[in-house]
């Protein structure tokens, strides 16, 4: 079904935020970055480049991980996504943000979030991935901080775990 905006250059967008339903009244090229941040005021999720080049900005989208910082909301609309506080919590973190802790993984921190989202699509996808898969999955993040060894460690440990999905 085709929405049409309002006059006021707003639409109706209905979408599940980290499992609960979403009805936010945005323009429909909003980037869905924005609406995380500003309008759920989900803030894990951080603006890197802007370009969908340094992923910084990752989200799972109906299960797979992708860029928010320029992806529309009305491309979202009626979809699930989970950003990096869909996760875990500080009392209860997922296996992978565990991992990621013991093994130490982050220096400033700025791309974690994610690094994680896409660590765990890897995972769902891929319980027992080679050091190469998680390369490959990671690919798409640049991390200036130059802890890729313990990120990598970090994966394979959450992976040896069994981290849930």
């Amino acid at each position: 079904m085709m929405m049409q905006p309002d006059e006021g250059g707003t639409m109706n967008i209905n979408l599940t935020v980290n499992g609960h339903d979403a009805s936010l009244d945005v323009e429909p090229t909003t980037p869905l970055l924005d609406v995380l941040r500003n309008h759920l005021d989900l803030k894990g999720s951080r603006y890197g480049c802007g370009l969908e080049q340094c992923g910084t900005c990752m989200v799972l989208i109906d299960g797979e991980p992708a860029y928010s910082c320029a992806r529309e909301i009305d491309s979202v609309s009626g979809r699930s996504i989970t950003t990096i506080e869909g996760l875990g919590t500080q009392d209860d973190p997922h296996p992978l943000q565990r991992a990621f802790l013991e093994e130490q993984a982050g220096q400033c921190g700025y791309c974690l979030s994610g690094i994680l989202i896409s660590a765990k699509a890897l995972l769902d996808h891929n319980p027992k991935p080679t050091r190469a898969d998680i390369v490959a999955a990671l690919d798409k993040h640049l991390c200036r901080c130059g802890t890729h060894t313990r990120i990598i460690a970090a994966v394979q440990k959450a992976a040896s775990m069994g981290a849930p999905a």
